[in-house]
């Protein structure tokens, strides 16, 4: 999974990661926590604009739709919100109810992972197989996430 560098820049006060262009850097981490960005006015029914995976080395991952229903894979801020969810006041983190609690272990283990393109070569889908499972994560109006046991 290739995780870009947002191109407004850093967030003050958010200390910023740098990151390289492929996707080994996730291997061998371990997530310790799924949590979904939810804008609380409608709700949290819904599917989340955003997911974050927070890693145990105190980083995350944020994945989040762009307006073409591509897939951003972004450096979070765990444990704040994204510089985008404005006023901060309206969203929210908030586990995803759909997926297994974390394990007896103390976090999912990464193995690697695979973007899925559409005929533009755009991201759709994100795979992160853990040794415990697979999560998976579509763009489209919001995210879908799912986690598929080995």
């Amino acid at each position: 999974m290739t995780v870009e560098r947002e191109e407004y820049g850093s967030p003050v006060g958010r200390p910023r990661s740098p990151r390289s262009g492929n996707s080994d850097w996730l291997t061998g981490s371990r997530i310790t926590a799924v949590q979904g960005v939810f804008y609380r006015p409608e709700g949290r029914a819904g599917e989340p604009e955003a997911v974050e995976f927070v890693i145990d080395r105190g980083e995350s991952v944020l994945l989040t739709c762009t307006s073409d229903w591509a897939l951003c894979v972004t450096p979070g801020a765990w444990p704040l919100l994204p510089d985008w969810c404005v006023p901060a006041n309206q969203w929210q983190h908030a586990p995803l109810t759909q997926l297994p609690p974390v394990p007896y272990e103390g976090g999912w283990t990464v193995v690697g992972t695979l973007e899925r393109r559409d005929g533009c070569g755009e991201v759709h889908e994100a795979v992160i197989r853990c040794q415990e499972g697979d999560f998976v994560v579509v763009a489209g109006d919001t995210l879908a996430v799912r986690f598929h046991p080995h």
